[in-house]
């Protein structure tokens, strides 16, 4: 209840509570006034018969002829004058309403003029026969009239006084809940005037110290893993990336270095300045070519370096890119320092599943090495075999997609994850796989890129979003499951109109229990198209979910746009964090975004307890990977067959 109502309630209370108690204290003084008057009345009466039954004159008729009409015009309805010896005189009122026993008021009065004699009598008091009525009591309804129009005068003026107090109020409530844009500046009436000025100036210095904190902490992930001429991935950001797809137990790709001949040479004669320009236009010719590549990371290595991964490309297939390189770096003019058919060299290596960094870099640096003996700019690779994985093109990725539509639909596995304590599950995470023609499970990063090419994205979200609602409705327990779906999905008009449709007929009781996962990376690429649908997600009572947060360094003003329930961080990140003072800089960057939202960190991959305790020290909420829980399979959903194909 407002401040306003309370006391307008509280004022309305006492006046009507102080009506009440003059009310029953004037009834209860006409009362006992009017008992008064006719007790004396009374008195005076009898006073009269004592004296005349004083003198000799004591017969009944004596009595008839004077006493009944005074007893008549005084309201008293029966006398009897009695002794021990019996009844001298009785009068009784024939004609009279007889009034209530509660109105009627009997006395028995001794005679002292006339011992052993007494006079009983009954009376009605002058206020029993009177009634409310405008005219009599035209006064008191006046008074009352004042008192309420007083009333209503009062409660009005207290609410314009109050007013401002209750526009103070209600800042104060958008303040609490997070929404200080609206907050920021007040209104005119709001009162104390003191206290307003005081909430604008404490939310615009709130907003200026928010402001450089993102600043500061954007400066931070980006001093942290980018580097600042180029703008491309620094060595830190690199070697995470490389190790953890190298790790991976069904990963695939290519390790390129490109380095600048003759560096020293070239500082001395052009100096910083023209060789920062040379590393300048290698990054943007390097930033271009890798464009066409899902997931490939650019970096500069060293000073004279720089490291390309490719992710599901190796061996001969990476050939053609090499030489694409080639023909695009040697359209750069070097400097005059360097020679133009003998200033760069590349050197490439492909590596599968469980391989390790520090080799693979050996391989790449062997490679460039012996591009750099045939003695002009060129490319090299090293010779090595590696357990292959099958590699498709669009015809036959959309053979296999097709075929799995059309047959039960992706298989959800799901992976839990768990609070801090370890022991409470937050949620599964259910993660898309398909089988291939020989009935391997693939992966989703082993299988997305060709849902990609064949532009299956949307057809393949519809089908997850469609299993996991199946499971929720029909599940008898009440888990949370976290689902992922292509930010691409989420910009199609076709898929939000399907996926507004799917969830209104769902009952806001399961999805509340339901997240969606969407990439950082295009989340913020495509934020403006996909925004609409993401708070219409929310709206309907799901929870968002951004994943794989540090993969890229991107800024995070969409934590306090869409308010998302979690953001998890890129495996990379996690990885050997209890040896990477980098990689705990910037999860401490991110808990500071989300420091002043709903939003919590989630760490994904942990796979040691000392990658565990760091991260739970450094202030996660819970965590994700194979120390916590490893993948279920297949989920249980997998058990009612249905055809996607036609959706």
């Amino acid at each position: 209840m407002k401040l306003t109502n309370r006391l307008v309630a509280f004022v309305t209370l006492i006046v009507v509570c102080a009506i009440f108690v003059l009310f029953i204290g004037g009834a209860i003084s006409f009362r006992q006034l009017g008992i008064d008057f006719i007790s004396h009345y009374v008195d005076g009466m009898v006073e009269v018969i004592d004296q005349e039954m004083a003198t000799e004159q004591r017969d009944n008729q004596y009595f008839s002829r004077w006493l009944p009409k005074m007893l008549k015009a005084s309201d008293v309805t029966s006398l009897t004058i009695y002794s021990d010896a019996g009844i001298l005189y009785q009068y009784e009122q024939i004609h009279y309403q007889a009034p209530t026993t509660q109105q009627a008021i009997t006395r028995d009065i001794p005679l002292a003029n006339n011992p052993g004699f007494a006079v009983k009598l009954t009376f009605v008091p002058p206020y029993a026969e009177f009634a409310y009525s405008i005219g009599p009591l035209s006064s008191l309804s006046a008074a009352i009239l004042v008192i309420v129009l007083g009333l209503a005068w009062g409660i009005q003026w207290l609410r314009r006084q109050l007013y401002g107090s209750e526009v103070l109020e209600q800042r104060g409530r958008l303040i609490l809940a997070g929404r200080l844009d609206e907050a920021q500046h007040g209104d005119a009436h709001e009162w104390p005037i003191p206290a307003s000025a005081a909430l604008t100036q404490l939310i615009e210095e709130l907003k200026e110290a928010r402001q450089e904190r993102s600043r500061f902490d954007t400066f931070i992930r980006t001093n942290t893993f980018l580097d600042q001429l180029t703008g491309a991935a620094n060595r830190v950001m690199f070697d995470n990336r490389l190790h953890t797809l190298a790790s991976d137990d069904a990963s695939q790709g290519s390790l390129i270095l490109v380095r600048v001949a003759d560096w020293e040479d070239l500082l001395e004669q052009q100096g910083q300045e023209g060789a920062d320009a040379l590393i300048q236009g290698m990054g943007s010719v390097l930033s271009n070519a890798i464009q066409r590549f899902p997931d490939a990371v650019l970096a500069r290595y060293f000073a004279s370096d720089f490291a390309i991964l490719l992710v599901n490309q190796a061996g001969e297939e990476v050939h053609p890119f090499l030489s694409q390189l080639t023909n695009a770096l040697n359209k750069l003019s070097p400097p005059d320092t360097l020679d133009a058919d003998n200033w760069f060299h590349m050197g490439m290596t492909s590596f599968g599943a469980g391989e390790r960094r520090g080799r693979l870099m050996d391989e790449a640096e062997r490679a460039l090495r012996a591009a750099q003996l045939e003695g002009h700019s060129g490319w090299s690779q090293f010779d090595k075999d590696i357990r292959r994985l099958d590699k498709r093109g669009s015809v036959r990725w959309r053979t296999l997609l097709e075929s799995v539509m059309a047959g039960e639909g992706p298989m959800l596995y799901r992976q839990p994850v768990y609070a801090r304590d370890g022991k409470t599950r937050l949620h599964y995470e259910l993660l898309g796989r398909i089988k291939d023609e020989n009935g391997k499970v693939l992966k989703a990063s082993r299988f997305w890129p060709g849902v990609e090419l064949v532009g299956m994205d949307v057809v393949f979200d519809k089908a997850t979003v469609s299993r996991a609602l199946w499971w929720l409705k029909t599940a008898d327990h009440i888990d949370n499951y976290a689902i992922n779906v292509s930010v691409h999905s989420l910009c199609q008009r076709e898929f939000v109109i399907w996926l507004r449709d799917a969830l209104l007929q769902t009952p806001r009781s399961i999805l509340n229990r339901l997240l969606v996962e969407v990439s950082e990376g295009a989340l913020v690429a495509q934020f403006d198209a996909a925004r609409p649908c993401l708070r219409m997600i929310a709206a309907l009572g799901c929870r968002l979910v951004v994943d794989q947060a540090g993969r890229t360094v991107v800024s995070t003003h969409y934590v306090k746009d869409i308010q998302p329930a979690y953001i998890k961080l890129h495996r990379s990140l996690v990885r050997n964090i209890h040896q990477r003072p980098e990689n705990q800089l910037y999860l401490r960057s991110m808990l500071g975004a989300c420091e002043a939202t709903t939003t919590d960190v989630l760490a994904v991959g942990v796979e040691t307890d000392l990658e565990w305790q760091v991260v739970k020290e450094l202030g996660v909420v819970g965590g994700q990977g194979r120390l916590l829980g490893a993948e279920m399979s297949p989920h249980p959903a997998q058990k009612k067959r249905r055809r996607w194909g036609k959706r």
